[in-house]
């Protein structure tokens, strides 16, 4: 089975960095970025991206380079970022969120460092680097010297614009690498398909080692919008709705857990920020789609819900749904859609065969996405770039990992990881399956389920419940998820918390729930 996406012909250079310069000539003095009340316009953060290009040129560190960014959302990190593809190089993102120890693990994934961007704020958090940090700030009279126009340099849509971190299905980072013309085709996807334009202005919520924060930080800037940037490390509810609310923010993009806090916190406080912005683009895990349905439907919401797919290998979107067509009571999967421009998505069985219609098989993604694959990596996971034949001709697609099928209407519905199920009491499990089970079920507000082990050290399923009111009991949970669940995936524990707790990417992170479940019953002993 292949889902083709609509062919639409892209520049002989498509080059992501040269259509924003196309914005700062046409239309010099329009607002590019605002962060904490200052602004720059696309001229001035043009000539500032100039400056640090012919400085990264003057050292050598041109096409093929590779320049660590460990800075907190600012201007200079726009300035880094873009100074880094007019010079011709890639630009690594370091989070100044990550634990020290979590950096210098990183830092020695990347083959060839040229060096790092940072800041007196984040400089310590990478100084166990064996290359030059250097400060912007502290750069700025002679960067001020160089020239102001954009240096000589050919970049095709072949070169690799960012690499970014991800833990790949081993779970030792990966540095996986994204081309221009991958990067330049989602974006002009997203701005055809959708029609962005000068007025789609942006606010960033994610975290920046997150690979969705790549096109939420370049997109405004491709379709000639403003793009604001929140004060903060970390997520911040409340900072980022105000944000919402005080400016004209037409799009977000997010993880699904990052959209149902900002729809909580909208919904306690009775506003409609998020209800008329023109989009919301998010995924990047299972969706509960009973956390946002009530939300989406009240009336004068004008928002429009993309319930995107794909992974940071192919850089990170290949499929999207308008949720506005998705009824619980037909399908018990919210799909994710169709693919974007000039990508195809294959579903293979295990012999690399195609799949029918409706049947499962894993996803793969083909088409200008796909990446140029993990840098300096010689293991297993390189194999998950592959080649195969369709009608003569090879094509290079991705294994995902991820399964799923295809409906008679052509839409992608994903399931589950081909290597997500666990073995508890000698049966295999799709723990998604069970936190499906739970969010149906009344007074459930959402769930989650982690494998946790026994003194014995066997495996056990235990659920994590956040309840819509008060809290559930034990009983009357485990005895309505044995009416829809087998017995063995009912799980043996369950806990009721405040909230889900969120990494810093904006999804679920199952190590601190494991961690809340040893507090729970090394204190009260509290469960559901």
């Amino acid at each position: 089975m292949i889902l083709q996406g609509k062919r639409v012909a892209l520049p002989s250079a498509p080059v992501v960095h040269q259509q924003f310069e196309t914005h700062a000539k046409t239309t010099p003095d329009a607002v590019a970025v605002v962060r904490a009340g200052r602004q720059v316009t696309y001229a001035e953060l043009d000539m500032r991206a100039n400056r640090f290009a012919h400085f990264l040129a003057a050292r050598g560190h041109g096409r093929g380079a590779k320049v660590g960014v460990c800075l907190d959302y600012s201007i200079d990190m726009l300035v880094a970022i873009l100074g880094t593809l007019k010079a011709g190089a890639a630009y690594v993102p370091l989070d100044p969120a990550y634990p020290e120890a979590r950096l210098r693990l990183l830092l020695g994934q990347v083959p060839a460092l040229a060096l790092i961007v940072a800041s007196p704020a984040t400089a310590r958090s990478v100084e166990s680097a064996a290359v030059d940090v250097i400060d912007l700030e502290q750069l700025s009279g002679h960067l001020a010297a160089l020239p102001a126009t954009a240096p000589a340099v050919t970049v095709t849509g072949d070169d690799i614009c960012y690499a970014v971190f991800t833990s790949g299905s081993t779970g030792t980072p990966k540095l996986t690498a994204v081309r221009h013309e991958g990067w330049f085709n989602l974006m002009n996807w997203l701005t055809l398909e959708y029609g962005l334009h000068s007025g789609s202005n942006n606010l960033v919520v994610s975290a920046f080692g997150f690979d969705l924060s790549q096109r939420a930080l370049m997109t405004p800037l491709f379709c000639g919008a403003t793009q604001y940037l929140m004060a903060s490390r970390n997520f911040d509810a409340m900072m980022a709705y105000r944000i919402l609310t005080e400016h004209d923010i037409r799009v977000v993009h997010c993880a699904s857990s990052t959209l149902y806090v900002l729809v909580d916190w909208e919904k306690a406080r009775g506003g409609d920020a998020l209800a008329r912005l023109d989009y919301v683009l998010f995924g990047g895990e299972a969706l509960k789609a009973e956390r946002l349905t009530d939300w989406a439907r009240r009336e004068g919401n004008t928002c429009t819900l993309l319930h995107q797919y794909g992974v940071a290998e192919c850089t990170d979107v290949a499929t999207s749904y308008d949720l506005a067509g998705y009824r619980a009571g037909e399908q018990d999967i919210a799909p994710v859609g169709r693919p974007a421009y000039n990508t195809d998505i294959h579903l293979l069985d295990e012999q690399s065969h195609g799949v029918a219609t409706g049947e499962y098989g894993e996803i793969c993604i083909a088409g200008a996405g796909v990446g140029a694959g993990y840098l300096g990596g010689t293991g297993p996971e390189n194999e998950k770039f592959t080649t195969i034949e369709v009608d003569g001709t090879p094509r290079r697609l991705y294994r995902t990992g991820d399964r799923g099928y295809a409906t008679e209407s052509g839409e992608l519905v994903v399931t589950g990881r081909m290597d997500a199920q666990v073995k508890v009491r000698g049966m295999r499990i799709d723990p998604t399956d069970i936190e499906r089970a739970l969010g149906r079920l009344a007074g459930v507000r959402e769930a989650a389920v982690a494998v946790v082990h026994t003194d014995s050290g066997e495996a056990e399923l235990a659920a994590f419940i956040v309840p819509a009111a008060d809290d559930l009991t034990e009983d009357d949970v485990r005895t309505r998820l044995s009416r829809t669940l087998p017995r063995n995936m009912v799980p043996a524990k369950f806990v009721n918390i405040r909230r889900l707790p969120l990494s810093p990417h904006g999804k679920v992170d199952r190590a601190a729930l494991t961690d809340a479940l040893k507090k729970q019953y090394a204190g009260s002993g509290t469960t559901a």
